[in-house]
């Protein structure tokens, strides 16, 4: 069994308080991708950003003062055309910080391969691959390059290459995307 990650697909960072044109720009990418999975029955996870209302006197909100992905909120949710992509009972997983440090009791022995989608590339995306890449160092861990947005282009295209260093397998269409023609 395949194990699709799809990482903080939700409203603030898609087109709310952290949104970007590359974030709304991936979705239809998200959503086929879900889909694929669902219909070859793999097993899909999401996580979500999960802040309190007083996310702006914690160490994060310090650092990035702008609040997002309070629980309970519209910027929290995973927007519905993202999660009814699929089945009803996948996993979905409130994370605090940008990693999550549960992998190991979630993914345990039960995929052959990873692979991640989502937001922010340069953040949650690449904490989360380096992190199950470090616990499993002998499974294929992948990112889709379709399928991620980073805070800006250059952002996200050093995160893909950081993550490439680490030999976490990049899909993507003809060449490597940080590399210009």
């Amino acid at each position: 069994m395949k194990t699709l990650i799809v990482i903080d697909m939700q409203t603030d960072f898609i087109d709310g308080a952290l949104g970007t044109k590359e974030a709304v720009k991936i979705v239809p990418n998200v959503v086929k991708k879900i889909k694929a999975y669902v219909k070859n029955g793999d097993r899909v996870i999401f996580t979500q950003d999960t802040h309190k209302k007083n996310y702006m006197k914690t160490r994060e909100g310090k650092y990035l003062p702008v609040p997002h992905c309070i629980k309970g909120e519209k910027g929290w949710e995973i927007p519905e055309k993202i999660r009814n992509a699929a089945d009803a009972d996948a996993l979905v997983i409130c994370k605090p910080a940008f990693g999550y440090n549960g992998w190991k009791n979630v993914l345990k022995g039960e995929s052959d391969s990873v692979e991640l989608i989502g937001l922010c590339t340069d953040i949650c995306v690449v904490s989360n691959a380096l992190s199950i890449k470090n616990l499993f160092p002998e499974r294929d861990v992948k990112v889709d390059c379709a399928c991620c947005a980073g805070v800006t282009p250059a952002s996200h295209d050093a995160a893909l290459l950081t993550m490439k260093m680490c030999q976490i397998d990049l899909l993507h269409e003809g060449k490597e995307p940080w590399r210009k023609a």
